[in-house]
């Protein structure tokens, strides 16, 4: 019963809770004097839901407006009315009918409720006069529309001229503008949040003479600093044909910079839009300058810069805006300094200086800004220097190491009859090495016609593909991409100090060399890249591998991490030396792939007559690893893969020194013992068969007249002066035959030593006797030597052969005819058978 009781009481505690009207703000006392001209406006922000009202003598509403000379006493139906209200205090003063009251403008009324609000001074003034508005520092700031103040406080300036507004601008605190002189009146606005405490507006107004255009803004950069500047109505356009300008006062010891970051131009019937500086030094002021132009840099001292429209197009009139950036620097140190450039011997190459990061990235305005001069006025973020010419180019800015350089160079080939012999070495020039500078890329564009291709070398470097299991830990590496109208083919990243002596490429080739650090610029002095225009090659790519014997190299297809593209062939030559074999092996097991269209094959063959060509396909298992003991070719032909399946194919190389198997040493020691077996077999042989035939002996014959008749002086020489009577070739068992007669033979042939002549020499060349001259001769031992005739030779020469018969009679046979003539001439013989035909 009691537990009842109990909610029954908190049920009603509640309901008369929620019977009390909303818990009231304090109420509010706005006194508005009618000689101030002040009116107040109270009204709902907008896109708010109702949560709260005014009330004024317990009337309720959404919006209160007390007008000069009222007093107005309200409250709000919630505590917190800065969620749901807004006010607007506008002051009107006229300068056209009555003084102004210039000096400090104040905030006025006094005692205002805690809303978000905004001070507007609407001042209506004549065309032939010029009002100022002064700022006290922190001075203020111009923002880019959209954009808001980090402390939420802003001002707003519009110039009113006759019925027609110009936005000024949008302005924060802590600036550097400190003066806006106007042409007419002007509506200036200060906009503070709910919570803010500022209790003055923080400018003044005064009056000047006409200043004869819509307006100027004045500046004072006394540090080091950076500002954004907008054209009037910025983004929308210009006034048409108006005038207006920027002042800027610059301590002479500083250095200022101009950059128009946003612009564009109107469409001109008359005159032309333009910039106009007035430069502290310059013996031409007015410069006039197109806002396509690069703008005036490293000024010393206060400028002034104007901003000149043009009539427009009446149909077509187009927009005239600027965004512009100056930039206020210290001079360097080495201010002076130059830097020299020489591109006048280059060809077809750019080299830009940049900050880091372009052109992807665009620097904020409050970064600290390096700016590089190839003048002294022309100075720029970015500057691009062409070949052909020589630069001497300075640098503002602190520190050296924002600033990167990228550089790039064309070659091509038309007719392979002239460019085929020449070799480019594709190295970075010292003239760019030299510069403070560090070098970020240098791209080499190569450029081919089709059916003639180009040749990378690196004869003493050599290159290494970068892998994930053989990464690049240099300096510096090379991007090599070739392209095609229909595709690109990524060939690689490499680096030197690997195996790949060359590259042969079809089609159009870009190399792009990237640097690490500044390690880059004692490693420039070693590069050796070259490249030459070939004939057309068969693969897309073919690389020459010269593997390292102390290290194992990864190879692997192009194209990462995409893949090969559809029918694309691929090739490795690797070279083995002769005192080496070659290890092959694949890093995975099978290719990967399914093609949906044509085959997918992997051949490998070594390079020698006769060698086996090992091919698979994609659905095959590839080779296990296996030994290659001459130069081989690994070949990658690419069918067209199922969707989304890439091919993709790693294979390594190692080399060792080749060990000799004990089998093969036994064989070949083996096979020699066979070849001297049979050397000696065939050695018995013949000495057998030597003994026991009678050779063909030659028998000398003193007592013959060998002079042909009616041969008269045939050789030029005499016979002692030529060398017709030396035997070329003396038979051994011509001159030792005599020793036949002790042996066992069946044949006592007559024989003779050759002694040398020393008779009577003629100057004709012995003749053999003719067919009829038939005469035995018997030799004795006690034979003489012939007496020498007088110029002729009286030698005769018979030639006797073994008969057949008398090989196979007995040894008595032989010892009798030993000591008779035993020999037949041999041209008896053939002097016997003409006569027997």
């Amino acid at each position: 019963m009691a537990g009842g009781w109990a909610l029954a009481a908190l049920l009603a505690a509640l309901l008369a809770a929620s019977a009390q009207p909303p818990r009231r703000q304090g109420s509010f006392t706005i006194p508005l004097r009618a000689m101030d001209n002040v009116t107040v406006t109270i009204k709902l922000r907008p896109g708010v839901s109702l949560g709260c009202q005014i009330s004024v003598k317990n009337t309720f509403s959404l919006a209160l407006r007390i007008r000069p000379g009222e007093t107005v006493t309200f409250t709000f139906t919630c505590s917190t009315p800065e969620k749901y209200f807004i006010m607007e205090i506008q002051k009107n003063i006229d300068c056209v009918s009555g003084p102004c009251p210039f000096g400090d403008v104040h905030l006025y009324p006094p005692g205002l409720p805690r809303l978000n609000r905004t001070f507007i001074w609407d001042v209506k003034a004549s065309t032939k006069a010029g009002l100022e508005l002064k700022f006290a520092t922190p001075w203020l700031r111009q923002i880019q529309p959209g954009e808001s103040c980090p402390d939420l406080v802003s001002y707003n300036i519009n110039s009113c001229i006759d019925t027609a507004t110009v936005n000024i601008g949008t302005f924060c605190r802590n600036g550097s503008v400190s003066r806006v002189k106007l042409l007419g009146g002007v509506v200036m606005s200060l906009h503070l949040p709910w919570n803010s405490a500022l209790t003055t507006s923080g400018f003044s107004i005064a009056n000047r003479s006409s200043i004869k255009r819509l307006c100027i803004i004045e500046s004072i950069l006394n540090k080091e600093s950076s500002i954004t500047l907008m054209s009037p109505n910025y983004p929308l356009g210009f006034p048409e044909d108006e005038l207006m300008t920027w002042q800027f006062v610059v301590p002479s010891n500083l250095r200022a910079s101009v950059f128009f970051h946003n612009y564009s131009l109107s469409n001109c019937e008359r005159k032309e839009e333009r910039v106009e500086y007035y430069l502290p030094g310059s013996v031409s002021n007015p410069e006039v300058f197109k806002l396509s132009d690069s703008q005036p840099a490293n000024i010393a001292g206060s400028f002034n810069l104007s901003l000149q429209g043009c009539d427009q197009d009446a149909q077509n009139p187009g927009v005239l805006r600027l965004l512009f950036q100056v930039v206020v620097q210290h001079p360097q140190i080495d201010e002076n300094v130059t830097h020299l450039v020489d591109l006048s011997k280059e060809r077809n190459m750019t080299v830009t200086i940049h900050f880091e990061g372009w052109p992807s990235r665009v620097p904020l305005m409050s970064e600290p800004m390096c700016l590089i001069c190839k003048d002294p006025r022309t100075c720029d973020r970015v500057l691009t220097l062409v070949s052909g010419a020589i630069y001497k180019i300075s640098f503002l800015c602190k520190d050296l190491s924002h600033l990167r350089i990228t550089a790039e160079k064309g070659i091509s080939c038309v007719d392979l009859r002239w460019c085929q012999k020449k070799i480019h070495a594709l190295s970075v020039p010292k003239t760019i090495t030299q510069l403070p500078v560090l070098l970020h890329k240098f791209i080499w564009k190569l450029i081919a016609p089709e059916m003639i291709n180009v040749e990378i070398t690196s004869p003493s470097l050599k290159l290494q593909q970068h892998l994930p299991d053989q990464r690049c830990n240099t300096s510096y590496s090379y991007s090599i991409v070739s392209a095609t109208p229909e595709t690109d083919l990524n060939v690689g990243i490499f680096c030197p100090g690997g195996a790949i002596e060359k590259i042969q490429l079809r089609n159009n080739i870009t190399i792009s060399l990237k640097t690490f650090g500044k390690g880059f610029f004692n490693d420039s002095n070693h590069q050796d890249l070259k490249m030459s225009f070939v004939p057309h090659i068969k693969d897309e790519c073919t690389f020459t591998v010269s593997p390292d014997p102390k290290a194992k190299i990864y190879l692997q297809s192009p194209n990462l991490p995409y893949g090969l593209p559809p029918y694309v062939s691929i090739s490795w030559y690797v070279i083995v030396p002769s005192k080496q074999v070659a290890r092959l092996g694949f890093s995975k097991d099978r290719m990967g792939i399914a093609c949906e269209t044509g085959r997918a094959y992997v051949n490998i063959k070594e390079q020698t007559p006769g060698a086996e060509e090992i091919v698979r396909r994609e659905d095959e298992l590839l080779p296990e690893p296996r030994n290659m003991h001459h130069n081989f070719w690994v070949n990658i032909s690419n069918c067209k893969p199922v969707d989304s399946m890439q091919l993709t194919v790693q294979f390594w190389v190692t080399l060792a020194e080749k060990q000799i198997d004990l089998a093969v040493i036994l064989a070949v020691l083996a096979g020699a013992g066979v070849l001297a077996a049979i050397g000696l077999t065939v050695c018995c042989v013949k000495k057998k068969k030597k003994k026991s035939q009678n050779p063909m002996v030659g028998v000398y014959n003193a007592n013959v007249n060998t002079q042909m008749p009616g041969k008269q002086r045939l050789f030029k020489k005499d016979r002692k002066n030529n060398d017709s009577h030396v035997y070329a070739v003396i038979d051994d068992a011509m001159v030792y035959g005599h020793l036949l007669k002790e042996s066992n033979g069946s044949v006592n042939p007559e024989v003779d030593v050759y002694r040398p002549f020393d008779g009577p020499m003629g100057s004709l060349p012995p003749s053999p006797p003719p067919f009829s001259f038939r005469k035995d001769i018997k030799r004795s031992p006690s034979t003489e030597e012939p007496l020498p005739l007088a110029e002729t030779d009286q030698d005769s020469y018979t030639f006797a052969h073994q008969k057949l018969g008398e090989l196979e009679d007995n040894g008595d046979n032989t010892n009798e005819k030993n000591n008779g003539d035993t020999s037949t001439s041999f041209l008896e013989d053939k002097e016997q058978e003409g006569l027997e035909e």
